[in-house]
Order: structure tokens, then sequence, then C-alpha cells
């Protein structure tokens, strides 16, 4: 593997990861509401879910989806009803009182592995990614080193995103807004889960 590819995989990756979407949307929002207790176990799902999606690239997604197009319309959908359904259950939050920061780290590390294996842009991404940045066979050994930059940048963004939010500074700011920020936040998701629905 070249120094061009490591940069080119981990450029891109970033890029992706940092795009608002449901993964980064949902990070923010369980740092501000429930505190680095909670939102670093599920910023480790989240980066270990997306991380799974490289897995199944490096397997071959990628040839999957195009031999069987009603498969990834599948995921598309399925993705989009728990989108759909993480928002609702944002926006029923939203005036709830802000919870202390504590418990539920083994809830918070699955939820997140569940938000990203059901969000198809990650899939999406990877299966592009890899077949561009590393279009010729490759060896189980290179698959494994691959795999493993790919899962170290996933975890370092979303760790440092989980613990600047979760600062005490930036909890007592969510506060005083909580209402509207988590609103926006679950439109954000419930908008995005549509998309994902109507154009299946």
């Amino acid at each position: 593997m070249s120094v061009e590819q490591v940069i080119a995989l981990v450029s891109a990756l970033s890029l992706a990861i940092l795009t608002p979407g449901p993964a980064i949307i949902a990070t923010v929002q369980t740092a501000f509401a429930h505190g680095r207790a909670r939102a670093l176990p599920y910023a480790l799902g989240l980066a270990t879910g997306a991380s799974l999606w490289c897995i199944f690239a490096l397997a071959g997604l990628a040839v999957l989806f195009k031999l069987h197009p009603p498969l990834f319309m599948a995921m598309k959908i399925f993705g989009g009803v728990y989108l759909l359904w993480f928002a609702w259950a944002l926006w029923r939050a939203s005036t709830q009182p802000l919870p202390q920061a504590a418990g539920g780290t083994s809830k918070g590390f699955w939820g997140g592995i569940a938000l990203n294996l059901s969000n198809p842009k990650p899939a999406l991404f990877y299966a592009a990614l890899i077949l561009s940045v590393f279009p010729e066979p490759m060896a189980p050994q290179r698959q494994a080193l691959i795999y493993a930059i790919c899962l170290a940048t996933e975890l370092f963004w979303y760790t440092l995103v989980a613990v600047l939010m979760s600062t005490a500074g930036m909890r007592r700011r969510y506060f005083g807004a909580k209402i509207w920020i988590d609103r926006a936040a679950a439109i954000a998701l419930a908008l995005l889960g549509l998309m994902l629905i109507i154009k299946h």
C-alpha cells in the first residue's frame, strides 16, 4: 500500500465522517444531553458500526449491490425507517429535563453500532472508496491493514467530537436551548430518513 493511498483513504474518510449526517448529529446531541459517560461509549459504537461497512466493502459489498439492486433498496428503506424512529424519540425527549451524565454505557455502545449499521451512508461510501482507491485484488493481510486504518480514523473523530461536545461549558449552553437543539436535530434526522425512503 502506497503512502498516497493511505493519505487518500484517511482524508476521504475524515471528510465523510465530519459531513453532517445521522451519526454526527446523534453524537453531538448525545454528548450535549447526556455528557461524556454516555456519549463516549455511543461514539465508540458508532465508529465500530461504521467500520463494519469497511469489512463488508472489502468482502465485495459493492459487487453484491450491483448484482442485487433490491437488496440495496431494502437496506435504504430499513435505514430510513430507523432514522424516523430515532428522530421521533429525540423529539419526544426534547421537552424533558437535561439528564445527568451517567449510566447506560452498554446501551449507548450497541445503540451506536445499530445506528451506523442501519445507515446507508457509510455503506455507500466504503463501497465506493474501496473500489476507487484499491481497485486491484488484495491479500487478506492488506485488507486487514486497510480495516485497521479505517477503524482508527473512525474512532479518532467520533471520540474527539463526543469529548469536545460533552464539556461542562458546551452542556451549559445546550441546557439554555435544549428544546430547540433537540427538535432541530430530530427534524434533520427525520428528513434524512424520508429522503432515504423516498429516493429508494
